[in-house]
């Protein structure tokens, strides 16, 4: 079919996650208290950083970029499938679906760039303590951040630019409950054999290859660590677990997703639930739980910012002296 001669489709409709409407309802409760957890729990972890002046280090300030990452990242996704849960008709028009996989690749991409810069960072700590300060100023931490979004912008508008030119003149029914390459590719009206082993090489072993160089220097990081002694050494060694265990959630689905084929296979919806949405409030779990440091942080916040136990007992005894 020539390219300039189809009708495009104005609208693709998602299967969505479930057509029970009983099991609908459970998952819209349970994915909206995920979304909104995600979101207050990277919202403190951007407030603790900012507010302590402990936590102003080069660590901190890329862990606060990366809670600005996820909160943006699942709200690609999450508010659209809270949406559909309570919709009979799932719908996204085509500048929705093809807005949504640029911003979803922008995003996705800056994170695992952002990860690889956390990396960076423990590496510079551990193998060169003495320069640390000085190689991680926050001149340089601010440009590896724009440089990590600036890299999410590129693959994503390479992604884009390869779909836009394809004709999609039907069918239309997405095969999950967000729009996404591999979903999409397959409903252009040609043949896309060739695009998709570009998409794969591009996306998939792409990632396969950076999760294995992220997985090789924090094994490096972690046998450097044999010769430190004492609470440094324990503290760097939950750190980098914490660091490892995150790039680990980050990087797997990545690879399900896109470093095989691009037909569907029973996994998909739970991977890709797991992907859009339950990492993105895992990451200041993990952070936090294992981070004795950032909780001392956030208690210490919340004493400055609430009332202590003293004042409200203060409240309380006045409240019952009056009555």
């Amino acid at each position: 079919m020539a390219l300039g001669n189809y009708t495009r489709v104005p609208e693709f409709i998602f299967c969505g996650l479930s057509q029970s409407q009983e099991l609908s309802l459970l998952l819209f409760f349970f994915l909206s208290v995920v979304y909104v957890t995600t979101v207050l729990a990277n919202i403190a972890i951007m407030v603790t950083v900012t507010c302590e002046t402990r936590l102003h280090t080069p660590m901190y300030f890329l862990l606060r970029n990366l809670s600005v990452l996820d909160i943006c990242f699942s709200s690609i996704t999450a508010p659209k499938i809270l949406v559909d849960l309570l919709s009979r008709t799932k719908t996204i028009s085509f500048n929705g679906c093809i807005t949504q996989m640029f911003f979803f690749h922008l995003l996705g991409g800056a994170d695992i760039f952002s990860l690889s810069v956390m990396a960076f960072d423990r590496y510079m700590a551990i193998s060169k303590p003495l320069h640390y300060v000085t190689i991680m100023s926050r001149g340089r931490c601010t440009a590896l951040i724009v440089a990590s979004w600036v890299g999410g912008f590129v693959h994503s508008i390479v992604q884009i630019s390869l779909l836009l030119p394809l004709p999609f003149c039907g069918p239309n029914v997405v095969d999950g409950f967000y729009c996404d390459v591999p979903q999409v590719l397959k409903l252009a009206c040609t043949d896309t054999f060739v695009l998709e082993l570009l998409m794969i090489s591009n996306n998939g072993l792409v990632t396969t290859l950076w999760f294995v160089l992220l997985v090789v220097s924090y094994t490096v990081i972690l046998l450097m660590l044999r010769s430190h002694t004492g609470e440094g050494r324990r503290k760097a060694i939950s750190t980098c677990t914490a660091h490892l265990t995150v790039v680990t959630l980050h990087f797997v689905p990545c690879i399900y997703v896109y470093a095989r084929p691009f037909t569907a296979l029973p996994m998909d919806r739970a991977v890709s639930i797991t992907f859009t949405v339950i990492i993105p409030v895992l990451n200041p779990m993990i952070y936090t739980l294992r981070n004795q440091e950032m909780k001392s942080a956030m208690r210490r916040l919340k004493r400055k910012l609430g009332p202590s136990k003293k004042e409200i007992d203060a409240v309380k005894s006045r409240l019952e002296s009056q009555n």
